[in-house]
């Protein structure tokens, strides 16, 4: 049986955990090694011992103290851009290849259906953000029909499924967002938001994006959509649009104003998405969660397949 990639998380909170629990339960070429949080009484490390993780609760430090740590080939790092910083700065001298679950973009941003293949020798690659990974493929999809000049996402997530990690990050998500709907997406500008949803019970994932480009043909548009919809389907299965793109044509006689942008002539899609989750840790609602996740491990899998030349294995 081909031996698979032995990894670590970086992390042990919402989307660390998460991220184990999809990679115990369903991965095929990779194996979770080490579980690193910094809190010793929390739910994620409890959780990996229960499992069969080796664990520690001091951080990086722990890590490179572990007997785990030379065969470690991917670190997955789900803890904050600040201490991404820090972590992937170690983390390259000792050769790791890092999977950056941070907005600290310190390599290139990976979208798994839009660039990643482009990607899979670079010593860290960075998984965006969740409202990123939900909105740019759609971004992409109008791009590759038409030239887009402006692209703006809303992200609205259950306010439960944010922890502390996130929010602490609410600056950097809507920039490392913004830039990615550029560099990945195609738009010639691009805007983020995020909304935190109190609501009770909580709300699923939902995501609006505006995309205006040169005039095209609504139907290509839409084709390309449907086609983008079923290929993130294939890794977030809740992954799916709420209606039809809803179109708008402006013109020079009626143009469109956009604060801080000015006037626009061309074509709008809006494009409105729901994300449901896989519950393999955080109820469905936490769609957010889980396509940030199942981003970050397809993008891994994918690196120790090409990089590392392994086989998926069964079993």
């Amino acid at each position: 049986m081909p031996e698979r990639i032995k990894v670590a998380i970086i992390g042990s909170g919402n989307i660390g955990t998460d991220l184990m629990i999809k990679i115990l339960c369903t991965s095929e070429v990779l194996s979770l090694s080490a579980m690193v949080g910094i809190d010793p009484e929390s739910d994620g490390l409890a959780r990996a011992q229960r499992m069969g993780v080796a664990t520690t609760h001091q951080g990086l430090d722990g890590l490179l103290a572990m007997a785990e740590f030379d065969d470690i080939k991917i670190v997955f790092d789900a803890t904050s851009a600040g201490a991404h910083k820090y972590h992937n700065d170690i983390l390259q001298q000792h050769g790791k290849v890092v999977v950056d679950l941070t907005p600290a973009a310190i390599g290139p941003y990976a979208v798994p259906v839009v660039n990643v293949e482009e990607h899979l020798n670079q010593g860290n690659v960075n998984m965006v953000t969740c409202g990123g990974q939900a909105t740019i493929p759609m971004v992409a999809a109008v791009s590759r029909v038409a030239p887009v000049h402006y692209a703006e996402i809303i992200a609205s997530v259950a306010s439960r499924s944010a922890g502390p990690g996130t929010r602490a990050n609410i600056d950097e998500f809507t920039q490392t967002t913004a830039r990615a709907i550029e560099q990945v997406g195609g738009a010639a500008k691009g805007k983020a938001i995020i909304i935190l949803n109190p609501a009770e019970p909580p709300m699923i994932m939902r995501d609006t994006v505006l995309v205006l480009s040169d005039s095209a043909s609504e139907s290509d548009i839409q084709a390309s959509v449907d086609r983008m919809v079923a290929d993130v389907q294939s890794y977030v299965p809740g992954y799916r649009l709420k209606q039809k793109v809803q179109f708008e044509h402006f013109s020079s006689e009626a143009p469109l104003h956009i604060p801080g942008y000015g006037e626009f002539t061309g074509l709008k899609s809006s494009i409105f998405l729901e994300v449901e989750g896989a519950a393999h840790y955080l109820p469905a609602y936490a769609g957010n969660l889980d396509i940030m996740t199942s981003a970050a491990l397809g993008t891994a899998e994918r690196i120790a397949l090409k990089k590392f030349q392994v086989q998926a294995c069964e079993g």
